[in-house]
């Protein structure tokens, strides 16, 4: 899949923490992905989040091609544990992009972890032997 994405001025831009699983989780996801770009729908928003190495984006349905809010500058490598939270720094781009922003983080979580959820075998494996000759007819 391919989309194109456009940016507006920004308007704000503040400096903030992602809770570790979070980061984590968004992070096991995009290593999975050879294409390098994981799309994340938030169903109960309407919105699309898009992961890449270098940043998370979020678009909602109205304007599929503009970004709202991204998430950018991660610094994992400032905590000195996995669960501690990543600092980034957040760019908002439209006038509504505040009240958007603490409801994205309440949201994306859970649409992580459903995404997350559909990449692994919900039951173990087993073989099925098939018999190779056929029955009389």
């Amino acid at each position: 899949m391919e989309i194109s994405c456009y940016r507006n001025t920004e308007l704000h831009r503040e400096a903030r923490h992602l809770p570790a699983t979070t980061y984590n989780i968004a992070h096991v996801l995009l290593e999975r992905n050879r294409d390098g770009v994981v799309f994340v729908p938030i169903r109960s928003m309407q919105y699309l989040a898009v992961i890449d190495h270098e940043e998370i984006i979020f678009l909602d349905s109205e304007n599929k091609s503009w970004i709202v809010i991204a998430w950018q500058n991660f610094r994992p490598q400032q905590r000195s544990a996995l669960t501690e939270p990543v600092p980034y720094e957040a760019a908002l781009y439209t006038k509504g992009a505040m009240g958007t922003m603490k409801r994205l983080l309440v949201e994306f979580p859970p649409a992580l972890k459903v995404l997350a959820s559909k990449d692994l075998p919900s039951t173990a494996a087993r073989i099925i032997k098939l018999n190779h000759s056929r029955p009389n007819d």
